[in-house]
């Protein structure tokens, strides 16, 4: 049976809830103490056994591709200064068994979209797609978790997680029945639905693994909510065709497509580094007082 290599990573958004920070600058390579989030994501992959990262990118996001890239000039002068462990951190941002494959976005049609953008690299095989505005720190890590389902059902797989009822409209919320295997299995799914419409209050929290049968459902499926093509309203599709799971991530997830949610990621992350740890904790005790 097939096994997850390929993980796709959308990363052309234009970061509108960040401006002015993103006006120039990604808002994936924001960054969660001393790592850009897109890293975070990029690091939850590999650790799944992924080896081939595919990112769908747009214009103005450059630095994605030179921050995965060799910086000869850095690292010589890290190297003639012998600051290896710089050097050494700097070279490992991925393992040299790691490849990555950048495609253009060129029209900002949704989340559907780039990940059909994804097709001629993927191919006929399964694979992830990991939005980096969510950040799960989790352990073993949400994808790790995800892929060790999808090796015993070989199913889509939608990484969910319960929200408040108020919150339906921010998500793709899915209903679910308990299958004869106890999985969670998925019996409709709906795009940001209103609060007193919502099926359910589980919602899909960037993490999926798909078959490549999605994108033949993506190509037929019309511009949704927002004048976008969805990648809910393909899975709808797909729901009709196959089984498709939704997988309750264990861990903490920080929503850092929004500012407060990336503060918390911020403030929960340098608490746990094993640099400023200690000492951002006393600050904060401080200034609580």
């Amino acid at each position: 049976m097939q096994k997850i290599t390929k993980a796709v990573f959308p990363v052309a958004g234009m970061g509108t809830r960040f401006l002015p920070a993103t006006k120039a600058s990604p808002k994936e390579m924001l960054p969660v103490v001393d790592k850009p989030l897109i890293q975070y994501a990029v690091e939850e992959a590999v650790a799944a056994g992924i080896t081939e990262l595919i990112f769908i990118t747009g214009r103005n996001k450059r630095s994605i591709e030179d921050h995965f890239d060799k910086a000869y000039e850095l690292e010589t002068e890290l190297e003639n200064k012998n600051k290896q462990k710089l050097l050494d951190m700097v070279q490992g941002i991925i393992p040299p068994t790691v490849s990555c494959i950048y495609i253009r976005q060129t029209q900002a049609l949704g989340l559907g979209h780039a990940v059909l953008c994804a097709r001629p690299a993927v191919g006929d095989e399964p694979f992830a797609v990991i939005l980096a505005d969510d950040l799960i720190d989790g352990e073993p890590g949400a994808m790790e978790q995800m892929v060790k389902v999808f090796n015993q059902t070989h199913s889509s797989i939608l990484g969910v997680e319960t929200v408040p009822h108020e919150q339906t409209g921010s998500y793709g919320i899915v209903e679910v029945t308990e299958n004869v295997r106890g999985q969670q299995q998925v019996t409709s799914i709906v795009e940001k639905p209103h609060p007193d419409v919502a099926p359910s209050n589980l919602a899909v929290v960037g993490r999926y693994i798909l078959t490549p049968r999605i994108f033949d459902k993506l190509v037929n499926t019309q511009a949704g909510a927002g004048g976008e093509i969805q990648l809910t309203d393909g899975i709808a599709a797909l729901m009709k065709d196959e089984t498709v799971l939704a997988l309750p991530l264990r861990g903490t997830r920080y929503d850092c497509g929004s500012k407060l949610g990336y503060l918390k990621a911020t403030v929960n992350y340098a608490l746990k580094h094993h640099e400023v740890g200690a000492e951002f904790a006393d600050y904060l005790k401080s200034q609580a007082r």
